[in-house]
């Protein structure tokens, strides 16, 4: 439920009958598709054109997002489907839809990235000195720590090892450093020596 209510305002006219409860039935479903808006406000103005048989409307929707806003500004074109103030609402909530629907999809996409750590394997392991090297997927070896295996299984740990871990650049004495070393087991890689 969004945080604060919707708020409807109307420029330059009054609200016509049945128009600012469609205004919310529409700020409703885009609720029920995208939970997490925390405000939505809803301007509508009348603009009078000379040598035009009806008003045409303005419909602006600003909606809050986590990390964000979405705007939709419809102004009204040259044709005449924006005098009809029901179609002008209808036109920008559909907009606000499909902006919602790519802002979904690119946070789902960010949230794909980040959640899913870097893996490697295990190239080369010197269990009495306490560290070892795992080599990324582009080739890059990247240094670790016994206290950097996660729930201290470092004397588990061979060299061939799918393991998942975090980059921290510069920060080992040995350059990249990894951090909480998760193992996976052997999978199908080609075997390295163990040192």
């Amino acid at each position: 439920m969004m945080q604060s209510p919707v708020q409807v305002s109307f420029r330059h006219m009054d609200a016509p009958l049945g128009v600012e409860e469609r205004i919310r039935e529409k700020a409703e479903a885009l609720e029920r598709f995208f939970p997490r808006i925390t405000a939505c406000r809803v301007v509508i103005e009348r603009r009078h054109h000379r040598h035009r048989k009806g008003d045409l409307f303005h419909l602006r929707i600003d909606l809050a997002l986590p990390g964000g806003e979405l705007v939709v500004n419809r102004e009204p074109p040259e044709h005449h489907a924006h005098e009809d103030i029901l179609a002008v609402i209808r036109d920008a909530f559909d907009e606000a839809r499909r902006q919602l629907e790519d802002y979904v999809r690119q946070a789902r996409a960010a949230t794909k990235t980040h959640d899913i750590p870097p893996h490697g394997r295990i190239v080369r392991i010197y269990p009495y000195a306490g560290f070892g090297f795992i080599e990324t997927l582009a080739g890059e070896e990247v240094y670790f720590q016994r206290d950097s295996v996660a729930d201290g299984r470092f004397d588990a740990l061979e060299v061939g090892d799918e393991v998942r871990f975090f980059v921290h650049p510069g920060e080992g004495r040995k350059g990249d450093q990894a951090s909480t070393v998760t193992p996976m087991g052997k999978r199908h890689l080609p075997p390295a020596e163990r040192m």
